[in-house]
C-alpha cells in the first residue's frame, strides 16, 4: 500500500467467526465534514457524462451536500430500517479469506450487501425518478462509511467499539465516538479545505484504489480496525498522540473513499 506520508500533507491544525451482528449508533461517521469530504474528492473524478447524470438525479445538489442526508434522515422514524444498512460487524482476528467468504453471500441487512443492492438498483434505467435520488444519496454515504474502520471492523461484543470507554483529554467517551467525530472535529478544517489538503493524486493512484471486488475494500477496513482494538486499553486517555498517529490513516481513508465513489458513480452512471 502506498503510505499516506508520501502522498498526503499531515494536518495538525487544530467474522472465522460464528456471528455477525449489527449495531445502531448515534454517532455519525467522521461527522458530517467527513462525509463531504468524500463526496468533494469524488466530484473532482467525475466523467462528464457521469456529472451529467448526476445533476439530472439530484439537480444542484452536489455530492458534498448530498453526502449527510442518509445521517439526516435517522430522525424520521420512516426510515428507522435503513439503520443496520450503515455498518457490518465481524468478529476480531479473522484472515482474509474468512472476511471475503463471510461477505461473498451477499445478503442480509448490511452495509456490504445493501451496497451492492443500491449498485444494482442505480444500474436500472427503469427506476423511478424518488427511488434514484434515494439511493444515490446512500450511496455517496455509505461509500464513506465503509472506509471508517469501525464501520466495517468493530466488533459485535462491544457495539463496534460503543462500549469501550476511553477519554479524549479529559472527556469521557468511546472508541467508536472518537473516530466518528472526535478526531475529524480536532482538525479544525471545512470540508472544502480538507479536501485542498488531501485531493492530490496520481492517476495510478486513483486505477489501483479503484480496483475491485468491493470486498477488497472492506477487507482493508477490517485490518485498520483490528489494528486500533489492539492498542487501546479500557479507560485509555487519548489526545494529542492519538491524533499524530492517526491522521495519516484518516486522511487516506477520507481519499480512497471519494476516489472509490468516483469510480462506482463513473461506471454506473458513465
Amino acid at each position: 500500500m502506498v503510505m499516506i506520508k508520501k502522498i498526503l500533507p499531515k494536518i495538525f491544525l487544530v467474522a472465522f467467526i460464528s456471528s455477525i451482528s449489527f449495531t445502531t449508533s448515534a454517532s455519525w461517521w467522521w461527522g458530517m465534514t467527513g462525509h463531504r469530504v468524500v463526496g468533494e474528492v469524488a466530484d473532482s473524478y467525475l466523467t462528464p457524462k457521469a456529472r451529467k447524470a448526476i445533476t439530472e438525479i439530484l439537480g444542484n445538489e452536489s455530492l458534498a451536500m448530498a453526502a449527510n442526508w442518509a445521517d439526516f434522515i435517522k430522525s424520521d422514524s420512516n426510515y428507522s430500517y435503513l439503520s443496520p444498512w450503515h455498518y457490518i460487524n465481524l468478529r476480531g482476528g479473522l484472515s482474509h479469506d474468512e472476511v471475503v467468504n463471510i461477505l461473498k453471500p451477499d445478503t442480509g441487512v448490511n452495509l456490504y450487501a445493501k451496497m451492492n443492492f443500491i449498485i444494482r438498483e442505480l444500474k436500472n434505467k427503469n427506476l423511478e425518478k424518488d427511488k434514484k435520488i434515494m439511493y444515490l444519496r446512500l450511496l455517496i454515504h455509505f461509500v464513506g462509511d465503509l472506509h471508517q474502520p469501525l464501520h466495517v471492523g468493530g466488533r459485535p461484543e462491544d457495539q463496534g467499539g460503543n462500549r469501550v470507554r476511553v477519554l479524549w483529554f479529559s472527556d469521557s467517551t468511546n472508541l467508536h465516538s472518537v473516530w466518528d467525530d472526535k478526531l475529524p472535529e480536532y482538525q479544525k478544517l471545512s470540508y472544502t479545505e480538507w479536501t485542498k489538503a488531501i485531493n492530490h493524486t496520481t492517476r495510478q493512484q486513483r486505477a489501483e484504489w479503484q480496483k475491485g471486488p468491493i470486498a477488497e475494500w472492506f477487507y482493508e477496513s477490517y485490518k485498520i480496525a483490528q489494528d486500533i482494538y489492539a492498542e487501546i486499553k479500557p479507560n485509555q486517555r487519548l489526545g494529542y498522540r492519538y491524533n499524530f498517529d492517526h491522521i495519516d490513516t484518516i486522511n487516506l481513508q477520507l481519499l480512497k473513499g471519494g476516489v472509490r465513489l468516483a469510480g462506482l458513480l463513473n461506471e454506473i452512471f458513465g
